[in-house]
């Protein structure tokens, strides 16, 4: 696999592994963790959805910012080490159980983020941007993206087992050690970045960071506050008078508006021969902000399916295996006290009301009644968050299909373009929301649990479309930036990524709201559809682009 690309690439592919390591360890237990009455923060379903949106909204807002420092003044190497110690440090801090460290430690998660994700990306595709490799760039991302998705994977059972064992904290101190340890890694095979990790410096014709101050961030700031303070129109269904559904979605809408509108000046400011490159990227980018808005609910909605509407039960020899390696827990079934809060949340429902968390495993309370166990008795469940490796563990199994796909399609001279593999890409996620709308038909709007299979069927099938445009993004972003504001753009990759993800929060956060989730579903499959004709609508002239740059 490696002989045909750079020395580098192991390096990046482990760093990579590592970093995501860690990341999506945390990500898969934090919205279980702040709805934790007992070890967590006691948050409602829209109060932890609404906090995960803002968290990983911001944590691919800040690579706009971490790509330009990158390119003008640290360089990628430094920039990247940099991202990596702060990201290790404050998933440390997120298990120390107190509201203000966990918001410093989102913090230092989100400036991390920034400095590590756009630069590792932009490095890799330095070795990929002339002969003997060019021609290998696509193979060469989708190989990085599953180092990514080895340690997605690899990660929730680590996660699931210390926080059985021992706790959240230790769960999120393995999520920091995983970070230092791509760190490590990364700094082993420096002597392999020679020449492609160096600072472009501040080109001609770039606007001053005097400037960007000026004109983007302190307007953005001042855009955010506004955002928060303004308040809409108060009604029975919003009585805060939320403008988009929260304090925080304001701001985060509001603040991204000079952002937006710098990414746009870019077109109009740049020179004849880079106007239609970066127009092209700039119409990617917002297409993409509805995959991402759909695809970014593993953590939140997906994560509620898993531990509230599936079926987790493990019996005989694979409850001895479970529960060995610490990856299931043990729940007793107490019929006086479910019956109790069912009719709690039944009253709760008819009220309005939001659903607290009750220190009770509410997993029983839609068990078919022939499958609930006697009063006193217990049963084994595997651990939720072991959900989240379901998407990974397709992209590990997948990869190398997809690869071969496209490889075998180039042989005879048939590989579509780039910018298609991405239009496809959004069509096969949409028809993987229809899984989850029969899921819900399957379980009788949540009467009964349903197997994990429509779980992992749903993911087998989304997971076909990210690999047609997750890496072949990074890919397109890397072929048309004009050289000197290369990690400027991929930063605008994740600008979109983070305005996605904020709308994923702001989705996941109406779960409640809809009493058929079917509903919910048939959302998502609208979002999906309209960006899938979106991106068709515009192939001729995204192909158009490609070909007068000589590429695919």
């Amino acid at each position: 696999m490696w002989k045909n690309h750079p020395k580098a690439l192991p390096y990046l592919f482990l760093s990579e592994m590592w970093e995501r390591f860690g990341y999506y360890l945390m990500i898969g237990i934090f919205t279980l963790y702040l709805k934790d009455v007992e070890a967590g923060f006691a948050m409602t379903e829209k109060e932890s959805s609404d906090l995960y949106g803002t968290f990983i909204a911001l944590v691919f807002l800040t690579p706009f910012l971490g790509g330009l420092i990158a390119d003008r003044y640290l360089g990628y190497k430094k920039s990247i080490i940099i991202g990596g110690l702060l990201m290790g440090v404050g998933y440390f801090l997120m298990g120390v159980h107190n509201i203000t460290v966990l918001y410093i430690a989102m913090t230092l998660v989100i400036l991390g983020n920034g400095f590590f994700k756009p630069n590792i990306s932009t490095l890799l595709g330095n070795f990929y941007s002339k002969a003997p490799y060019l021609d290998k760039k696509d193979e060469g991302y989708n190989i990085f993206y599953m180092g990514i998705n080895i340690g997605a994977f690899v990660c929730n059972f680590f996660g699931a087992a210390l926080k059985i064992a021992l706790g959240w904290q230790w769960a999120f101190m393995a999520a920091g050690l995983g970070m230092f340890v791509g760190v490590l890694v990364f700094v082993l095979g420096s002597k392999h970045y020679h020449g492609y990790e160096q600072k472009k410096g501040v080109q001609p014709g770039d606007m001053p960071f005097s400037k960007i101050l000026l004109y983007i961030l302190l307007p953005s700031v001042g855009f955010g506050i506004i955002g928060w303070l303004l308040k809409g129109t108060a009604s029975d269904t919003n009585p805060d008078s939320y403008i988009f559904g929260s304090d925080s979605t304001d701001a985060f809408i509001f603040a991204c508006i000079p952002v937006v509108a710098f990414y746009a000046s870019l077109y109009f400011r740049a020179k004849a021969e880079d106007k239609r490159p970066i127009g092209a990227l700039l119409a990617i980018f917002s297409v993409v902000i509805l995959f991402w808005a759909v695809f970014k609910l593993n953590g939140s909605a997906l994560n509620t399916w898993a531990d509230r509407y599936t079926d987790r039960e493990v019996s005989g020899s694979t409850q001895a295996v479970f529960s060995s390696l610490k990856l299931s827990q043990e729940l007793e079934y107490k019929k006086d006290t479910i019956e109790k809060y069912d009719e709690q949340f039944r009253l709760q429902k008819v009220d309005g009301a939001v659903q607290k968390e009750v220190a009770y495993p509410l997993y029983f309370r839609n068990v078919a009644a022939e499958k609930k166990p006697q009063d006193g008795a217990t049963i084994s469940v595997w651990a939720t968050n072991l959900s989240q490796s379901i998407n990974p563990g397709w992209v590990i199994l997948l990869t190398p299909l997809v690869v071969a796909f496209f490889t075998w399609l180039r042989g005879r001279g048939k590989e579509p373009g780039t910018p298609t593999k991405i239009a496809f890409g959004l069509l096969i996620s949409a028809l993987s929301v229809l899984v989850m709308v029969a899921a819900v038909n399957a379980g009788g709007n949540g009467a009964e649990k349903v197997s994990v299979w429509w779980l992992i069927a749903n993911y087998g099938i989304i997971t076909i479309g990210e690999l047609f445009l997750s890496p072949m993004g990074l890919s397109v972003v890397s072929k048309l930036s004009p050289p000197k504001i290369t990690s400027l753009m991929m930063g605008g990759w994740f600008l979109a990524t983070s305005i996605g993800n904020k709308l994923s929060g702001v989705l996941a956060s109406l779960w409640d709201t809809y009493p058929d989730k079917a509903n919910f579903f048939w959302v998502n499959f609208g979002l999906l559809m309209i960006a899938t004709l979106m991106m068709f609508a515009l192939l001729r002239q995204l192909n158009r682009v490609m070909a007068e740059k000589g590429l695919k």
